[in-house]
């Protein structure tokens, strides 16, 4: 006698099958691979909190879009390490800044390669924090005075030629002015994909060493969202897709699935993951002392961020995921 209860088992029996009924797929499709750019020239350095991450100088950036994009990886995001920082991040708008000679160099290689741009001050501020400062807890940020400067920086990157500008400082009313701020400077078509629902994280720590930008002062809590509320994480998509938002992320992506899952069941329209840095250093530490199935454990992860409904996913893995989903080596 067949029992019904034994049917999901007979359609686990093989791999062919398994794959016939898979209910969530991941492609390279869904990838996008982040960047760190540095100053200097022949500048190939791994970063000591990211092991397999690397420093890159603007020369050295054209030989690894060409290797993100044979992969079939379609984007990459930049992040930038500024020569100089100051109260403000004025480098971040400078038309010779780090990431607008990034842009400039990847463009020239591989024009088929979607760019975006995180669009922020952390890096570049010399306190860390995210926009002008108003008190000196690093709990006040300026709003109104941060919007201007976050405008001044995302023209100068779609001016040299980034197809996607991400603001990440969760400033009020930011999608709003840079939508205007975009069309007005003749750059409709560029894409706003906002940080819609950023949580002040302890998952950012690695990412913070590697680009120098952990507050000097205070903490990012008064401006990014506290971890225990999904309510207000809906409110803030909400807001960030009236205001014209193309894309919006959830960041961090594991901590949040729950809220990823909530986003993509109020919201039509594309759903962004960020699989951050404190996430990939457990896994690679994990893989190296031997505790875990790298490779199993990076694509079980990938998958289940899938599984919440993000369409797309910021991660470092997306190289090592693209070889194993491709063949290539």
């Amino acid at each position: 006698m067949s029992f019904p209860e034994n049917r999901p088992r007979r359609l686990r029996r093989s791999e062919a099958l398994r794959r016939m009924v898979r209910e969530t797929t991941l492609s390279v499709d869904n990838l996008m691979f982040p960047l760190f750019v540095c100053p200097g020239k022949g500048v190939r350095r791994e970063i000591a909190s990211l092991p397999g991450q690397f420093h890159l100088s603007v020369d050295q950036l054209p030989r690894e879009a060409e290797a993100v994009a044979s992969l079939g990886i379609p984007a990459v995001m930049l992040f930038g390490l500024p020569e100089r920082k100051d109260a403000v991040g004025s480098e971040a708008w400078h038309p010779e800044g780090i990431v607008q000679r990034a842009i400039r160099a990847i463009k020239k290689a591989v024009p088929d390669l979607v760019v975006a741009t995180d669009c922020c001050f952390c890096e570049y501020t010399t306190h860390g924090h995210c926009g002008v400062i108003l008190d000196k807890n690093g709990s006040m940020v300026d709003n109104d005075a941060t919007l201007e400067n976050l405008g001044r920086a995302a023209v100068a990157q779609a001016q040299a030629g980034a197809d996607l500008v991400a603001p990440s400082g969760m400033m009020d009313g930011m999608i709003g002015f840079l939508r205007e701020t975009l069309d007005e400077s003749e750059h409709p078509d560029v894409i706003l994909l906002s940080y819609a629902a950023k949580y002040a994280s302890a998952f950012y720590g690695p990412f913070r060493e590697a680009v120098a930008s952990a507050p000097s002062f205070g903490d990012r809590r008064g401006y990014q969202m506290d971890v225990a509320n999904i309510r207000e994480a809906i409110r803030e998509v909400a807001l960030d897709v009236e205001e014209g938002a193309d894309i919006v992320m959830v960041k961090p992506a594991l901590p949040c699935l729950d809220v990823i899952s909530e986003v993509r069941r109020e919201f039509d329209v594309p759903v962004a993951a960020y699989n951050v840095s404190g996430e990939y250093a457990m896994l690679k530490l994990a893989g190296e002392k031997g505790l875990l199935d790298y490779d199993r454990s990076m694509m079980e992860t990938l998958i289940s961020i899938r599984r919440a409904g993000a369409d797309l996913v910021v991660t470092y893995h997306a190289k090592e995921a693209a070889r194993l989903l491709t063949g290539k080596v």
